[in-house]
């Protein structure tokens, strides 16, 4: 096997992914490996690919969106790639923000009520 080519199993293990993902992300086109038989080669474009995936899951975005964002390179090059990821970034920021506001609220009720739990246990 070529060296800028990863096998599947190779594919997973670099990217801390199961195979059942592996196979879901090339069913819904946003890989397309090459194909050796029953083998699939990953490229070094693919691992690319997977590295963009793997970051926008990280950061929140659906398969879909990202399907979306890597489709604009295919279609029209960088320059409209890059606007469209200012546009996405800028959305989930926003997003990022309300969860983060939301979940401080959270902590702060759960440790109000806690600290109460613990006065009420220490009272008697």
């Amino acid at each position: 096997m070529s060296s800028d080519r990863l096998s599947f199993k190779e594919m997973c293990a670099k990217f801390d992914v199961t195979p059942r993902t592996l196979r879901y992300y090339e069913y819904i086109e946003l890989l397309s490996p090459e194909k050796d038989g029953r083998n699939r080669l990953y490229t070094p474009r693919e691992v690319a690919r997977m590295t963009l995936i793997m970051r926008g899951r990280r950061f929140g975005f659906s398969l879909e969106e990202i399907r979306q964002w890597l489709e604009i390179y295919e279609k029209e090059g960088t320059q409209p790639q890059l606007r469209a990821w200012l546009d996405l970034a800028d959305r989930q920021l926003v997003a990022l923000r309300d969860q983060a506001e939301d979940l401080e609220r959270t902590i702060a009720d759960l440790e109000k009520l806690r600290n109460e739990a613990a006065r009420l246990i220490n009272a008697d």
